[in-house]
């Protein structure tokens, strides 16, 4: 586990140092922005997902800048009958959301697109990490975990969509696999704002912190690069 002992003076989260919540070997997640969560008229369309994507840039661009690991999943569902299909119908073959291989046109796309892909906007760059999954958590039945520990990560700053789905999973799995976890809450997206809203507020209850992107730039000592933009 990358935390398995904590200092004795650090009595409850609000104690911990901003700069030890993203302590120097950070990385930054972002679940699951692939066509058919973001695009337009896409079969689980997140509108409030686009809004997200300006913070998210200006994250990928400093954690790049700054030579920090930039961690993309990508979700998939089986083209086989599995439980998920009761919960995600659009997941079934009729419309194959999220299914690999599958390509659709989107209302804010000129082309067809792959509709597993990450969105263009915020393409992974060559050494940047992809972990593909079949379940809504990043760390179930994946080497998320191995890359990670791989690469000496002691704390995650979580973006991405659905927040009170992946995005939820994921950053309790972070927890419970030992790493300090920050919800960034100008970078997640939900389509029920209520289920965000209470999402975001048992997150910082129990498992981490929530910070928006800006705060979470200055506690990595990375304000200067809050506005860096992908190129």
């Amino acid at each position: 586990m990358p935390d398995a002992a904590i200092p004795t003076n650090w009595g409850c989260a609000e104690d911990v140092p901003p700069a030890e919540r993203v302590a120097d070997a950070a990385a930054l997640l972002v679940v699951d922005m692939q066509n058919d969560f973001v695009r337009v008229g896409a079969p689980l369309e997140v509108p409030d997902a686009r809004i997200t994507i300006a913070p998210i840039r200006r994250l990928i661009g400093a954690f790049r800048a700054a030579g920090r690991p930039v961690v993309y999943t990508r979700f998939y569902a089986r083209d086989t009958p599995e439980l998920m299909w009761l919960w995600s119908k659009q997941c079934q073959a009729e419309t194959r959301c999220c299914w690999q291989g599958v390509r659709r046109s989107y209302a804010d796309a000129d082309s067809e697109l792959e509709c597993g892909n990450v969105i263009d906007e915020l393409s992974p760059l060559p050494g940047d990490i992809i972990v593909d999954k079949f379940g809504y958590g990043s760390f179930h039945a994946t080497d998320l975990d191995a890359k990670l520990r791989a690469l000496g990560v002691r704390s995650l700053l979580v973006t991405g969509t659905v927040t009170q789905i992946c995005v939820e999973e994921t950053a309790r799995e972070a927890f419970h696999h030992g790493y300090r976890t920050t919800l960034i809450s100008d970078g997640v997206s939900s389509f029920a704002p209520d289920l965000q809203a209470a999402t975001l507020r048992n997150f910082a209850m129990k498992f981490g912190w929530v910070a928006d992107a800006a705060t979470a730039l200055s506690w990595l000592g990375a304000k200067q690069l809050s506005h860096t933009e992908v190129i």
